[in-house]
This record gives structure tokens, C-alpha cells and sequence, in this order.
């Protein structure tokens, strides 16, 4: 009668905590919270690529080889720079020539978040645009300075080279 009892405890126990319960479908198909996603995409290159809505709302903006117009691109996933942990952490850093850089939240809402990097009194040079959809964070906008506007046309190429190769150093690290 004991083994009985045993035996029906474990499959009891096994039923219950291996169910799909309403609670434990919303937490494995949607972000607990933004700290916890933040970590999972800086730390996974798969999964941040899986979290970026291609092609980013606005386009990369490049000076045209006349240097006078303008040309613009989709910012496309081949383009696209993997965002490590100390690029998108809050921090606040004097450099030696006497600037400070400052990265940190400058809209930090429930459901919608701006990160922002760059020197003080200066442009930034990097902004990720975070929107939750569907009970999940994405990158819906970017601008990064790997494609400043004072970049030629011409050197586009090169630069998104520059960007694969270090996307294949963080992917040998994070896959």
C-alpha cells in the first residue's frame, strides 16, 4: 500500500508541475521583465536577432558621394551591430581628455524604452528604441555611430564588413 502511495505521489507531483497552466504558457511566451530580457538579448546572439523588427524604423542616412544629398538605407539585419552588456548598461564615465560619457534610459516607460550613449554636450552615439509587443521587448528603431551621417556612401560597404566581423567574434561567444 505504501509503494501504491508512493508511486501515485510521484506521478501526481509529475502531472501537476510539468502542466501548461495558464500562469506558465504567458511566462515562457512572454519577457518576465525588461532587466531579464536585457540580459537574454546581450548575452545571445540568436535570440537578439529574433528581437529586432527588420528592417529598423529608421533608415541608416549616409552622405551621397556628392557631399551635398543625402542617401538612405534599411537598416537590415546584415547591417545590424550585436549590442553587448557594457554598451547597453547605465553608466556614467569621465574620460582623461576631460569629457564624460553617459549611457542611460531617457524614456524608460512600461511598455516602451529609449537608450541612449554618447559624450555630454555632444551627439550620442548610440539610441535603441525598445517597444513590448505582445508581451514581448523588441528593437523597433536604432541609430548607431557605425553608420554616422558623415560616412560616405562609398565606405558603406566596408563598414558593414567591420560590423560582421565583429558580430562573429560576439557570436563565437554568445551563439
Amino acid at each position: 500500500m505504501k509503494i501504491k502511495r508512493l508511486f501515485l505521489f510521484f506521478v501526481f507531483t509529475a502531472l501537476t508541475f510539468g502542466m501548461d497552466t495558464p500562469a506558465n504558457i504567458l511566462q515562457t511566451s512572454g519577457d518576465r521583465d525588461f532587466a531579464s530580457f536585457l540580459t537574454r538579448f546581450t548575452t545571445s546572439a540568436s535570440f537578439q536577432y529574433s528581437r529586432v523588427k527588420f528592417p529598423l524604423k529608421t533608415p541608416i542616412t549616409l552622405m551621397a558621394d556628392d557631399g551635398e544629398s543625402e542617401k538612405t538605407f534599411p537598416f537590415t539585419k546584415e547591417k545590424w551591430p550585436l549590442l553587448t552588456q557594457d554598451l547597453l548598461k547605465v553608466a556614467r564615465v569621465p574620460s582623461q581628455e576631460g569629457g564624460v560619457y553617459v549611457s542611460k534610459f531617457i524614456v524608460d516607460n512600461p511598455t516602451h524604452k529609449e537608450f541612449q550613449a554618447g559624450y555630454e554636450e555632444s551627439e550620442f552615439d548610440l539610441r535603441v528604441v525598445f517597444d513590448l509587443i505582445d508581451g514581448r521587448w523588441y528593437v523597433t528603431d536604432c541609430y548607431t555611430a557605425w553608420y554616422p551621417f558623415d560616412l560616405a556612401v562609398g565606405e558603406l560597404r566596408d563598414a558593414i564588413r567591420d560590423v560582421q566581423k565583429d558580430n562573429a567574434t560576439f557570436i563565437k561567444i554568445h551563439p
